[in-house]
């Protein structure tokens, strides 16, 4: 007979995901993540595999919500410009009002361990090709509706801002002066004509 397990695995999984988040891969034990998660080894182990297999199950339930966060509060918008807007604004307000900058964590994976490690090359890399698609349908959208010139390419701009976005979340992790940030982000709104 399979033994039930005597714990939420999801509820588990997002313990383990914040943890990563906080405080990245290397520095991240075993210890400090059955105390976070509230289970012994054997049943990390036997849910989640090895450390290196847990923090990848984090990273893609991570990815999942992260994507589908930014897709939403780009889509809640009639205006693609406001859009833009409120998203990368909304960024820079929550990075500045927490007293840790936890920044992204698939871009401090992507800094951590995609060097070294392909698997984490690859799979960050994927994140940022669909944050690229995403951008573009949102381009393509005001496009469309004569919001933003015709004459744009929406691909390279989507790209562009993906680039800026990685960027600045990197950058905000050593708290430049909020005028520095708030005129980058500015200039990378100009781009949306």
């Amino acid at each position: 007979m399979v033994r039930q397990r005597e714990f939420d695995e999801e509820r588990a999984l997002d313990d383990a995901m914040r943890l990563f988040w906080e405080k990245g891969y290397k520095a991240t034990s075993l210890s400090d993540l059955t105390n976070k998660m509230g289970i012994q080894r054997p049943s990390l182990y036997s849910a989640f595999g090895d450390k290196e297999e847990l923090f990848e199950a984090a990273l893609r339930k991570y990815i999942k919500l992260h994507s589908s966060d930014i897709r939403t509060k780009l889509q809640n918008n009639l205006s693609v410009k406001e859009a833009f807007r409120t998203f990368f604004e909304d960024l820079v307000e929550e990075e500045y009002k927490g007293s840790l900058s936890k920044g992204c964590f698939c871009i401090n994976t992507m800094v951590e361990l995609a060097p070294y490690d392909e698997k984490f090359e690859i799979l960050t890399r994927e994140h940022q090709m669909y944050l690229s698609v995403i951008f573009q349908e949102t381009i393509v959208k005001g496009i469309s509706s004569g919001e933003l010139e015709s004459s744009l390419n929406a691909k390279m701009l989507a790209q562009t801002l993906v680039v800026s976005l990685i960027g600045l979340t990197v950058l905000m992790k050593s708290r430049p002066e909020r005028s520095f940030v708030d005129n980058s982000v500015a200039m990378i709104l100009s781009l949306l004509k």
